[in-house]
């Protein structure tokens, strides 16, 4: 908590005044252009990772960057992610949606431990918690059927590329995106995965069917996809 307060008081006097302008800008509205479905994981921060200012992204985190299909909640403790999704591309109109994974997520690891007949011991976790990854078994199940998508990655690491796949299937449900992104073309879907333990983010080619790294290269390509 010390370090939370003492980073404040820094960024009060060396970045607050120079960020003013910035900070009068955005409070008469947001404007984002993405929304980023990412993971709560402390580790992954993506206005870090992509360099973004306040009202750039529309962020929505949660336990293993999941988006329940649209009509399977019934509790209001989980509707979040489709009022999220709801209200970012509904009403502040945004183009993009980014689902971004990562590496070492302790949800995927979780989750393929609970959903592979492999492992017989299976882990205890707090109800909310067991209650939230079964939304997580839908990854699992394809995980299960699909080719490796890359061998070089653990196991776990693998079902959370697969699992960030998912997600955008699954952001297919909901009406609003569906119109937008088939009828209308006016928003587009990424899949993105970041590895903690280098700070690289990887973009899932569609091509060679695998996550590959972004960089100065695979940026042009990047460039290239986008039409919005």
């Amino acid at each position: 908590m010390r370090k939370l307060v003492e980073g404040v008081l820094d960024f009060k006097r060396r970045l607050g005044p120079s960020m003013q302008g910035l900070f009068r800008e955005t409070s008469k509205g947001q404007t984002p252009d993405c929304l980023f479905v990412g993971c709560s994981d402390s580790r992954v921060v993506p206005n870090l990772f992509s360099s973004t200012n306040p009202g750039d992204l529309f962020v929505m985190r949660n336990v293993g960057n999941i988006i329940p299909p649209a009509g399977t909640t019934s509790r209001g403790d989980r509707l979040s992610e489709g009022a999220a999704v709801e209200f970012s591309v509904g009403v502040l109109g945004v183009k993009h949606i980014i689902v971004c994974g990562h590496s070492e997520c302790g949800a995927m690891k979780a989750t393929n431990s609970l959903n592979d007949p492999n492992v017989k011991q299976k882990p205890v976790l707090p109800p909310h918690v067991a209650g939230w990854l079964r939304y997580g078994a839908q990854s699992a199940e394809r995980f299960q059927k699909m080719p490796v998508p890359d061998p070089k990655w653990s196991v776990p690491n693998q079902l959370s590329q697969v699992n960030v796949l998912q997600q955008l299937e699954n952001l297919m449900t909901y009406e609003i995106v569906k119109e937008k992104v088939l009828d209308r073309g006016s928003v587009e879907l990424h899949a993105w995965w970041y590895d903690v333990g280098t700070g690289d983010v990887y973009v899932y080619d569609k091509l060679y069917r695998k996550f590959v790294i972004l960089d100065d290269f695979t940026a042009k390509e990047l460039y290239e996809d986008i039409t919005l």
